[in-house]
């Protein structure tokens, strides 16, 4: 693993994965990631129901 490539270490000293590093591995661990590029995790937005006039 290559930090700034694969990873980078946040400003408390943890270890982020970055999204070509997950595409680097191939699947999706389901542990809602920060840069998941499957997206799982991320909050479903709805459409907007005032705008259904």
């Amino acid at each position: 693993m290559e930090e700034g490539v694969d990873y980078y270490l946040n400003e408390d000293g943890l270890m982020v994965f970055t999204a070509a590093y997950h595409l680097k591995r191939g699947y999706c661990c389901k542990n809602k990631c920060k840069h998941c590029p499957w997206g799982f995790g991320k909050k479903k937005t709805k459409p907007n129901e005032e705008n259904d006039t």
